[in-house]
């Protein structure tokens, strides 16, 4: 198996297409968090290389789980995955540290390209 990646979304259809892109591509799902807290737990058993990580959430948005994950591991690799006409809520992720964001809805050449791009330092 390649890199490890832990998906991060409130949409359960949004989940399976992103594991289904991915493990397409021999990366490996490490776990699936339905909102930001989850994500914090799975996060720290799973250690995963990667977080593609939703912001609207319910319990704990993307945003917030995205900080306290980069508090913890400032080298984090998060990737924000956001709906088109949150653009606010990607320049509140790009304050808070995200170097690295996509937009809803998406294809699948350009989610291998952008996860590729972030796992290579880019």
């Amino acid at each position: 198996m390649g890199k490890k990646i832990l998906i991060v979304d409130d949409a359960s259809f949004m989940r399976l297409n992103l594991k289904n892109i991915l493990e397409s591509q021999d990366y490996e799902v490490v776990g699936e968090a339905t909102n930001g807290n989850e994500a914090l737990k799975l996060y720290k058993e799973t250690g995963p290389d990667l977080v593609t990580m939703d912001i609207t959430m319910l319990e704990k948005d993307g945003i917030t789980a995205m900080k306290e994950i980069l508090e913890k591991k400032p080298s984090a690799l998060v990737l924000i995955i956001s709906a088109m006409g949150q653009e606010a809520y990607i320049k509140k992720a790009i304050v808070a540290g995200t170097k690295h964001f996509m937009v809803k809805p998406f294809k699948k050449v350009n989610v291998l390209k952008v996860i590729e791009k972030v796992l290579n330092g880019g």
